[in-house]
């Protein structure tokens, strides 16, 4: 099949690579022509504007967009559908707000356009494993483009979820539960790191627990990588962001009476991963001195 594809950064660009493996055509395009230039030295068509894009697919096109969630996806939108031809697909594989998708759809549908929403999972590993696809939309536009899913991902590894806004709900959850898993594995890490009475080898604990272990996992594959880089993780400063997905996931929760404690408690972990001290911990050691007379520590030198 014949693709144009917008957006290469780290994802986009290696599904680029995975669809010219598959003997697919792809045409496409970046914002900044250096990545262009440099996927099409290795088989893609470079087009260098959305007209030139939207110019050399054959109608119905297919367009898949690898682009930031939000006002950006609805930029890209805006300038290239004035372009299209009615019957066109548009696909959007980034992580956008599911609700976003739905609106998107319905807008799209009613100017004649195909819209499918696509959660894309596999990171950087995604050209050699493949991509897990998550995908929202109608059914008859699905199996049209089923053999570019099929070339993404691994065996068994894409699925029709539903309608419009299903695929982007699917992977919003899926990264939900990845940041309860991630807290999980750090807050054990870290357990076995502050034990002063033993001087535990990390790399050698997750390598171990991934032999037969119930806690074994892909994740748990690349904390030993990690490890066997650096065991305590010196170089590394303790600030992790978030991508919206968790967010979504824990207010979904709450739209819909779910308790969801560990994802919740997860996502405030990250904020507080951001501070270089905590003004709570603060007023709580503070009003321990107050009311208990217990020592605090002076951030005099």
């Amino acid at each position: 099949m014949e693709i144009g594809f917008i957006g290469l950064g780290r994802m986009g660009a290696n599904m680029v690579r995975r669809l010219l493996q598959g003997g697919h055509r792809v045409v496409a395009w970046n914002r900044t022509a250096e990545k262009t230039k440099e996927i099409v030295s290795e088989g893609a068509e470079g087009v260098y504007s959305f007209p030139e894009l939207v110019e050399k697919l054959q109608t119905p096109r297919i367009i898949w967009a690898m682009v930031p969630s939000g006002q950006a996806t609805d930029d890209m939108i805006n300038e290239i559908t004035p372009l299209l031809s009615k019957g066109d697909i548009i696909i959007d594989g980034g992580n956008s707000n599911f609700h976003d998708s739905i609106r998107r759809s319905k807008e799209l549908t009613a100017r004649g356009f195909q819209f499918m929403d696509a959660g894309t999972s596999g990171g950087i590993w995604g050209l050699k494993v493949g991509y897990c696809l998550m995908v929202g939309g109608e059914k008859a536009t699905f199996d049209h483009v089923e053999p570019l899913l099929k070339t993404l991902a691994p065996p068994d590894g894409y699925l029709h979820c539903g309608p419009a806004g299903a695929g982007h709900f699917v992977k919003m959850v899926h990264n939900g539960i990845e940041y309860g898993m991630l807290q999980a594995y750090g807050e054990g890490f870290e357990i076995l790191h502050a034990a002063k009475e033993y001087d535990l080898d990390l790399h050698a604990i997750s390598h171990l627990w991934n032999q037969g272990s119930v806690v074994r996992s892909w994740l748990l594959e690349l904390a030993e990588d990690a490890f066997q880089r650096d065991n305590k993780l010196e170089a590394i400063r303790g600030y992790v962001a978030d991508s919206g997905e968790g967010r979504w996931t824990v207010q979904q929760a709450i739209d819909t009476d779910v308790p969801a404690p560990v994802i919740t408690l997860s996502l405030l972990e990250r904020f507080r991963s951001r501070q270089d001290e905590s003004f709570t911990a603060k007023v709580i050691a503070a009003l321990r001195n107050e009311f208990g007379g217990h020592a605090v520590k002076s951030t005099e030198k």
